[in-house]
């Protein structure tokens, strides 16, 4: 079976102060799956702009997020399939990227709020909103 990759809007809920997201993104990740390196670099700038989380608990989520996920790199396979991405589907060049990372590791599931829920990516990626209905 495919696996799950995570959006930052995820995974940024297990920082949360809103208790049924919270428990939702807990629940999910603790099942696994990947992120990008993106999405450490946009969990570290939500943690400490918006969050002001100090830098001590933003190393920590940071630290929780590559203890429970694989983490794979932005290549530049992933840039130029995430541009065709962007172009294809119109979404935003920080999404396509994100899509195009997931596609690129085989995975089914990409789990995001900021979405469409139920687009379907090349066929092979469905976006899920783990939210829909909370």
């Amino acid at each position: 079976m495919p696996g799950s990759f995570f959006d930052t809007n995820v995974v940024v809920y297990l920082a949360s102060t809103t208790p049924v997201k919270a428990a939702r993104a807990r629940h999910l990740l603790r099942e696994g799956g990947i992120i990008s390196v993106q999405v450490l670099n946009e969990t570290a700038n939500v943690a400490r702009r918006k969050l002001r989380l100090p830098w001590a608990e933003t190393h920590e989520l940071l630290t929780t997020l590559r203890n429970l996920l694989q983490v794979v790199p932005v290549t530049i396979d992933t840039h130029s399939a995430g541009l065709a991405m962007a172009q294809r589907y119109n979404l935003s060049l920080y999404d396509a990227m994100i899509v195009a990372a997931a596609i690129g590791c085989g995975c089914g599931t990409l789990w995001s709020e900021d979405m469409q829920h139920g687009l379907l990516v090349e066929g092979a990626l469905r976006v899920t909103n783990p939210f829909a209905g909370t």
